[in-house]
């Protein structure tokens, strides 16, 4: 009996290595973060090429998500081929690096069944649906400004998106990323409850394009 118990806890540890199942997923998020911040936080210090004054990044890319309508899929067993290093360093435009790219395909790309080049084209696809208001990009300077007007920017520009397909998210007092709901024909849908927590601060930091 002893054995037996040992054996059934064996393969239920492999099986969790071997992560998620590809392929098996309610809905997409489309994570799109705000580069300064990015830049302030992580990428200066990594001396991060996209995050040189000549870059001229505002809204990037951060991925495209496989969900649940409770949690995410993540690190899935796939019988597709990772890229090739030339397939994310194409990616490099949206997302600012290819290092991105392929961490974004390792970890989420992958449990979506598709193969790595339709993973990025409907990254791009999505991104491309989604108007991002130009207004931040003008920001002469820094704005402390409540995070709910990130929102209204974007429904304002969206029409056909409603409060709960999307979320604003905010780190250390910064306005961090903006995050849509979308099917899996990248139609604008209600997102999960454990998606929708909009950053609440009325201060919020938004520091200009470089």
């Amino acid at each position: 009996m002893r054995a037996c118990l040992i054996a059934l806890l064996l393969v239920a540890g492999m099986a969790r290595a071997e992560g998620d199942r590809a392929g098996v997923f309610d809905y997409y998020v489309l994570a799109i973060s705000w580069a300064p911040t990015w830049c302030a936080l992580t990428g200066d210090a990594r001396g991060a090429p996209e995050c040189e004054d000549a870059a001229d990044s505002a809204w990037t890319l951060h991925g495209l998500w496989p969900q649940y309508h409770r949690g995410w899929p993540s690190h899935c067993t796939t019988t597709e081929r990772p890229p090739s290093r030339a397939m994310t360093a194409a990616m490099a435009d949206i997302m600012g690096s290819g290092g991105l790219a392929w961490h974004q395909w390792k970890k989420h790309g992958r449990c979506t069944g598709l193969s790595a080049p339709a993973y990025f084209a409907k990254s791009r696809a999505a991104l491309e649906r989604l108007a991002r208001p130009d207004v931040f990009a003008r920001l002469p300077r820094a704005a402390r400004l409540p995070a709910r007007v990130v929102e209204e920017a974007f429904l304002k520009e969206n029409p056909g998106l409603e409060p709960d397909m999307l979320t604003v998210t905010c780190r250390e007092g910064r306005i961090q990323e903006v995050r849509l709901c979308l099917s899996r024909d990248l139609d604008p849908v209600p997102c999960g409850q454990d998606v929708v927590r909009d950053c609440t601060l009325r201060d919020a930091l938004m520091d200009p394009v470089r």
